[in-house]
């Protein structure tokens, strides 16, 4: 936990999602802690099943954080009914006439992946920062929605951790680990512009690719100069080289592929996240003195952050 008692300014979460094999459904869960000046900071938890068959459930519960546990060493939380440790999941989340209980565990396939520099994880700049301590990892157990059980039998997944001092100005932000061929690689990148005073920067983009056990951190200086991601309200294009690999591809889904979230900021207007799990992904990997590789997945995530509302999105929570 990044957050210390008494800051005004703040926002953490930490999140896992994981999907099934056939690309039809996703689970995603989240817990945050949201600290703004002049109220008490609130501890909240979040859900959202995706399913191409059923539709989309989201669901958000929110306590004062006095009450809740995060702890500063280890992935060890608890909001409402929901708690966070290595390896397990559990709780139930309920909301707007809907609810969704999970119980999952989980095992860590790689080690954590920190995408940015690590320059910029000591510095104020940027003011949303992310890590990944488990970015593939396998998931077992069962979840309901409503109360249809899903039964969860080795799902690829991920968790993932952000924190600043609010969200980026805007952004897309993506992470998939389950390819239609079922080749053994783990993408994840984002591109921001932040408010630096009043001015917004030009985009930026990092990405980070682990193939095969080998990790490709685009993130040198030369790498984020020469790298470009456009992001609008469906897709998320990028591209980037350096260290030995050139990465190029896109993320996009369908309006029907979106969950709404609302993501309160600080301080100044909130974050519409347009939120998809079930996303349709496109990768060319090309690693020095290797053939290219080339990959497709529907069980994408893809989020967009925007503060020019849901952009026809349906909002779930």
């Amino acid at each position: 936990m990044r957050y210390r008692a008494g800051g005004k300014r703040h926002v953490e979460s930490y999140f896992i999602k994981l999907n099934d094999p056939q690309g039809m459904r996703a689970l995603w869960l989240k817990a945050t802690i949201l600290a703004r000046p002049g109220a008490e900071p609130v501890a909240e938890a979040w859900a959202v099943s995706f399913d191409r068959e059923r539709g989309h459930v989201g669901v958000k519960e929110v306590q004062p954080f006095a009450r809740a546990r995060f702890s500063s060493h280890a992935m060890d939380l608890a909001v409402r009914d929901v708690t966070f440790d290595e390896g397990r999941l559990r709780g139930a989340v309920a909301s707007a006439g809907h609810a969704i209980t999970f119980d999952l565990h989980f095992d860590s396939l790689q080690a954590p992946l920190a995408p940015l520099p690590a320059a910029l994880y000591r510095g104020p700049f940027p003011s949303s920062k992310l890590v990944s301590p488990h970015p593939h990892a396998r998931f077992t157990g069962s979840y309901e929605v409503d109360g249809v059980r899903t039964a969860v039998d080795g799902w690829l997944g991920m968790q993932g951790h952000n924190w600043g001092k609010g969200h980026a100005f805007h952004y897309g932000w993506g992470h998939c680990n389950q390819w239609d061929d079922g080749e053994d690689v783990v993408f994840e990148g984002v591109t921001a512009r932040v408010k630096v005073g009043p001015a917004l920067t030009p985009p930026t983009t990092v990405i980070a690719v682990v193939v095969r056990g080998v990790r490709y951190l685009l993130n040198t200086p030369r790498a984020l100069l020469g790298a470009r991601g456009d992001v609008d309200t469906r897709r998320w294009a990028f591209r980037g080289e350096g260290r030995g690999a050139r990465v190029e591809g896109e993320l996009s889904a369908d309006v029907e592929d979106f969950a709404g979230l609302l993501y309160e900021n600080p301080v100044g207007p909130p974050t519409y996240c347009l939120n998809s799990k079930i996303a349709r992904g496109r990768l060319r990997v090309e690693i020095d003195g290797r053939p290219p590789i080339e990959l497709t997945t529907r069980s994408a995530a893809l989020e967009i952050g925007t503060r020019e509302g849901p952009c026809g999105v349906t909002m779930v929570a």
